[in-house]
């Protein structure tokens, strides 16, 4: 009888445990002078805009969630750089360089298949940012901007989980 008992506390407090949902966040670098952003979107993000000075600093960064781009920030200026997704494939890495007290000056998104955008100058110092969970990709970014440009700039990394049909959330 006591066997039973101790089963069952210990299939009950197993099925009550929380889920682990895998999300991170990758530390802001950059002098954050400016306007914070946070980008919105609904579903896994399907392509990337990137707008820059060239031999200079970025400008602006737009992220597209399935279908729909979100608000862009920062500012358009000269050519627009992009990169957009395959089916099944996330961003998985974002690297680049970084003045402490001016603007993002390079920023590059690799993705789960290798492929990535390169945009910006190498020079001052690096930044590498990437999840600290296999599943989990780039869910938004975040930082500040001002008149000119990017300033900083962070990553906040989860799980996109599927529902039935063709509508998705995140947990």
């Amino acid at each position: 009888m006591f066997f039973f008992l101790i089963f069952a506390v210990l299939c009950t407090s197993s099925v009550a445990a929380p889920a682990m949902v895998p999300n991170s966040y990758s530390v802001a670098v950059g002098g954050g002078s400016g306007t914070s952003f946070s980008t919105v979107g609904t579903g896994r993000i399907t392509a990337v805009r990137v707008w820059e000075i060239p031999n200079a600093y970025i400008t602006g960064i737009q992220l597209r969630y399935e279908y729909i781009w979100s608000a862009r920030v920062g500012r358009a200026y000269s050519r627009v750089h992009e990169l957009t997704l395959f089916d099944d494939e996330v961003i998985v890495q974002i690297s680049g360089k970084y003045h402490p007290s001016h603007y993002i000056y390079q920023v590059i998104f690799l993705t789960s298949r290798g492929r990535s955008l390169v945009i910006g100058q190498p020079q001052q110092i690096s930044f590498n940012m990437y999840t600290n969970h296999t599943d989990s990709e780039l869910r938004l970014l975040s930082g500040r901007y001002n008149g000119n440009g990017i300033t900083s700039l962070a990553a906040h990394w989860g799980v996109l989980y599927m529902n039935q049909g063709n509508s998705s959330s995140t947990e």
